[in-house]
């Protein structure tokens, strides 16, 4: 499991990150992309990205490591169109193309290595309908990201690479995009 910093922790959970997050990070790393029925969501945290998702398609699996986390969340989502499993995605519980998306927000480079990441990446082209989209985000190192990490897990995810690792996997017509301290991505499982 991932080890984040008590600071790391409380920022996850703040307003100014569910502003940033929901405002700014989550339309344009979802933009132009068909969320459709069932959504699966690696890695929510404490869920602020959750919020904004839920609202937005019939259901939403969330699958989350921490067991605190998943507790807290759960429980804030019972009575919703939410789900919340205690699971780790890199063996993820779910059968073959159960979802028609798949979602994580800059929660990749807590996995604790390439291989965990790759691990990951398999998992959620297994769990996705044939022609189903992967999407997210990570964040791109830098000397304010690295202070801010201090003392966590941090396995960053290079750009550069991230298509290829996504093509070995299994996807197709991959695209990421980087600006500034942040990228994202989206990819295709093929019909």
């Amino acid at each position: 499991m991932a080890v984040v910093n008590l600071i790391h922790r409380w920022y996850c959970r703040s307003e100014g990150w569910r502003r940033g997050l929901q405002g700014q990070l989550m339309p344009w790393a979802l933009e132009g992309i068909e969320l459709g029925d069932d959504l699966l969501e690696i890695g929510p945290g404490p869920g602020l990205s959750t919020d904004w998702l839920r609202t937005r398609v019939a259901r939403l699996t969330a699958i989350e490591i921490d067991q605190a986390l998943a507790a807290s969340l759960r429980e804030r989502m019972a009575e919703t169109n939410a789900r919340v499993e205690l699971g780790d995605a890199t063996a993820m519980p779910f059968a073959d193309g159960s979802f028609s998306v798949a979602v994580c927000f800059t929660m990749l480079h807590h996995v604790p290595s390439p291989a965990l990441q790759d691990r990951l990446f398999v998992e959620a082209c297994r769990v996705l309908r044939p022609g189903g989209v992967f999407a997210g985000s990570d964040s791109i190192p830098n000397l304010r990201w690295n202070l801010f990490h201090l003392f966590d897990t941090r396995v960053p995810v290079d750009p550069n690479t991230l298509a290829g690792r996504l093509e070995a996997a299994g996807f197709e017509h991959i695209d990421v995009r980087a600006v500034r301290s942040t990228s994202r991505f989206r990819a295709r499982k093929p019909f």
